[in-house]
């Protein structure tokens, strides 16, 4: 023992008292009694679904190898086997970040139509071909700038009907269409939008308004034309704590409930696939509960992007390693399976058998459908706020089958693959009547179903995308999006190059999109956060006057995506030139500038920008133009991108390893900038997946030795790692055996770590400089607390 006394950190006493509290044997909470009677009824379940959209989030799955790609497909739409989504709702790209990257148009100039334009229709005819009855939706974020009048516009009405007619030459057929992402409504828009729809051939289509909040039921009560253009009411976040809250009760308001139409959540979730799935279940349930919701869309479909954008493990997966096929599936998944796999749009809720377990909402809540055959029933039960067991007697009449039930369970509120979408029992009533006994933190459903069942394809190990690396774009299909380049503002796609034969990468937008939230440079990043010495270069035609430039060590991302910790080199046609940074408070820093020979418009030239160490050079046609010494970001991806819109083309993209290995990496001390005696530490000097990571006085021992670099933190042959994969502030951090999940993933940003799947930062809680001090995550602040120095890279 290195330490003959030591304090006892608060979590681990916290920790220990909840395993006492488990192992107490808990009071019941007061039985339930449902009536599952076949002769009375509810509204109509329209489904569950997800959104592939609101920026970016599908993006790299395009990417991923044929056998990983196909199987996360089939745990998101196969049915039987993971979510079985019902609905599937596509951005309506516009060329502008909708927040985790931009979607590309179909007609990016007016006039010029490509129908195969992004992954859109791709992902929707995977969905399709593995569910035919999936229900697809469009709408739209953004739109492209050459429209005219703004977005409630003729002119976007015409944009929405040329999509539509793009996704019908896909063989697609949308069922439900809405207006402007959360941007309110105008009603005389919808009212010419059903009417243009109606004349050019897609009556069948139903329009969703507005997507956004109840407002638009008050406009629809009060206006006829209004009420009959639209025919769903799709609000968002209709449960309290809005984006990404708890979902512990949910709303609606009279009005909505008495117009007669189906109400829907039409956006929802903005939750970690893991901690979110009790917020997920919930709304679900207690959205028709409260709310008489009843169909429930999360947002996202899956986090397909970069692990340093913002919201990496929201959605029902995660699979932002294309290059390795490494994927997780989210207990979000499951917790939707637990509705998915047992019911089908067009059920009817049964109104008298859902309600509170047990009166309470600290209880849980339960929800009854019935199928249209008038024989087959499911019951969805979710004890998320229990406190306690408790027990649920069920009587079945009036027509359903008192025939043998299947009960399935999943762990929510503490996910595992060993708790997860479990077939625990069947039961055979006794004269209709059974009972359960629930255990808190579940979702629990029953059903005379059958037919379900739970995926067992996994993936490969995470690892780093190699350099060097290297794309000439002459292998792509015109009109596509270059492999791993992801789109975060503008539109960059492969084209015939100008002046040279093969193929280029082109941003396509000519003008400023109509955007949904403020950006500024067309840009697109690609590869692995983990770089760190490299050189990244690209050939580069400037098509008209203007200033292109490379980006490098991008790392931490906020919204919008132009504030991030990133390294340019801009460059005009004049020749002039800079070495800048961006810091995520959007602030620009110049760190070099000057004047080299004229690029012209035109012509090709070769830009160059190298990383090795603190060093930060810059070259053009491969002579050097300046040069800096700069420690604030360690690691990143690299970048193409064009101040402004223009329609500039790149070739020969390029990113070859400096010395001192690909990521770059360092071993020793990491001192605390609250005092440079006080040092990060393994607690105990412990060897085992668990232990506590404080701050010590700095010593010798190997419980200080850490290696930094590569995206990871590691002590003693473990990985520094947020406990649980939790997101939240306050969230503990200790030390667990090496896997690469976003949890354990580390990028120094300008005297911090960074954890990219939480966007929160390493921090010593209320400035507390005593030894043995436990450490969480924090959102960042740039405080001391959350400052650190860090060993000299190789």
């Amino acid at each position: 023992m290195r330490r003959m006394a030591q304090l006892t950190p608060l979590w681990i006493l916290a920790l220990l008292a909840a395993l006492l509290a488990v192992a107490a044997t808990p009071a019941r909470a007061a039985t339930t009694s449902v009536t599952l009677d076949g002769t009375q009824s509810g509204r109509t379940f329209d489904g569950i679904g997800a959104i592939s959209g609101g920026g970016g989030n599908s993006r790299l799955l395009r990417d991923y190898p044929a056998t990983q790609q196909s199987q996360i497909l089939d745990y998101l739409f196969k049915p039987g086997y993971g979510a079985d989504l019902q609905m599937l709702k596509l951005e309506i790209g516009g060329d502008a970040n909708s927040t985790d990257g931009s979607e590309p148009s179909v007609e990016h100039a007016r006039g010029t139509v490509n129908c195969d334009a992004g992954y859109e229709f791709w992902l929707a005819e995977q969905a399709v071909k593995r569910n035919p009855n999936i229900g697809l939706y469009g709408l739209a974020w953004a739109a492209p700038g050459w429209i005219n009048g703004g977005f409630w516009s003729t002119d976007t009405i015409d944009y929405l009907i040329t999509w539509l007619g793009c996704a019908k030459q896909h063989g697609l057929t949308i069922k439900y269409l809405g207006g402007w992402n959360e941007r309110g409504h105008d009603a005389n828009w919808y009212i010419q939008l059903r009417t243009a729809l109606n004349s050019a051939g897609y009556g069948s289509v139903q329009i969703v308004g507005d997507d956004s909040g109840w407002s638009v039921a008050d406009d629809m009560a009060s206006n006829s034309a209004f009420n009959n253009a639209v025919s769903i009411v799709g609000v968002h976040y209709s449960c309290n704590g809005g984006d990404g809250g708890d979902a512990t009760s949910c709303q609606s308001t009279q009005t909505g409930r008495s117009l007669g139409k189906p109400l829907w959540d039409s956006e929802n979730g903005s939750q970690d696939m893991n901690s979110g799935a009790p917020a997920l279940i919930r709304a679900i349930t207690r959205g028709y509960v409260d709310a008489k919701m009843t169909a429930y869309l999360n947002w996202p479909l899956l986090a397909a992007i970069y692990p340093n954008l913002p919201y990496s493990t929201v959605g029902l997966a995660t699979a932002g390693s294309p290059w390795s096929g490494n994927y997780t599936v989210g207990a979000s998944t499951w917790a939707t399976a637990q509705v998915t796999q047992f019911t089908q749009p067009g059920w009817k809720f049964i109104d008298s058998a859902s309600g509170y377990l047990g009166g309470s909402e600290s209880n849980g809540t339960y929800v009854s459908l019935k199928s249209p055959n008038g024989s087959d029933y499911s019951t969805v039960l979710e004890t998320t706020t229990a406190g306690s067991s408790q027990t649920v007697d069920i009587h079945v009449q009036g027509g359903l089958s008192t025939g043998q039930v299947h009960v399935w369970a999943t762990d929510v509120n503490n996910p595992s693959a060993a708790t997860s979408f479990v077939h625990t029992q069947d039961v055979t009533p006794s004269g209709g009547s059974y009972s359960l006994t629930l255990q808190p933190g579940y979702v629990y459903t029953v059903s005379t179903t059958t037919g379900q069942g739970r995926g067992t394809a996994t993936a490969p190990a995470a690892h780093a995308l190699a350099l060097p690396y290297s794309d000439t774009f002459d292998n792509d299909a015109t009109g596509t999006e270059a492999r791993y380049l992801a789109d975060m503002q503008g539109s960059f796609e492969v084209q015939p190059c100008m002046g040279r034969s093969g193929n280029c990468v082109q941003q396509m937008a000519p003008v400023k999109p109509i955007e949904w939230q403020d950006d500024s440079d067309s840009y697109a990043l690609i590869g692995d956060t983990t770089w760190s010495n490299y050189t990244v270069s690209s050939d580069v035609l400037l098509r008209g006057a203007g200033t292109t430039e490379l980006l490098g060590r991008t790392n931490t991302q906020l919204r919008p995506q132009s504030h991030m910790n990133a390294y340019y080199f801009r460059i005009r046609d004049t020749g002039q030139w800079w070495i800048e940074k961006m810091y995520t408070d959007g602030s620009n820093h110049t760190l070099a500038t000057g004047t080299t020979t004229a690029l012209g418009t035109g012509a090709w030239h070769n830009l160059a920008l190298t990383f090795q160490g603190s060093a930060i050079s810059a070259k053009v046609d491969g002579t050097q133009v300046g040069s800096v010494t700069d420690t604030s970001f360690q690691s990143g991806q690299a970048g193409l991108g064009i101040q402004g819109y223009r329609t500039d083309q790149f070739d020969n993209l390029s990113i070859t390893p400096g010395s001192g290995s690909t990521g770059g990496t360092a071993t020793g001390h990491v001192t605390s900038a609250l005092s440079t005696a006080k040092c990060l530490d393994d607690y105990t000097d412990a060897t085992t997946a668990g232990a506590v990571v404080d701050i010590w006085d700095c010593n010798t021992s190997s419980a200080q030795q850490w290696t930094v670099g590569n995206s990871a933190v590691t002590v003693n042959g473990l990985c520094l790692d947020v406990v649980g994969n939790a997101t939240a502030n306050g969230s503990p951090v200790d030390l667990w055996t090496c896997h690469g999940g976003g949890n354990q993933q580390w990028t120094v940003s300008n005297g911090t770590l960074v954890n990219p799947a939480s966007g929160r930062c390493l921090d010593v809680p209320g400035f507390n400089t005593a030894n043995g001090t436990a450490l969480e995550i924090w959102d960042c602040n740039g405080g001391a607390n959350q400052k650190w120095n860090f060993p000299a890279t190789s």
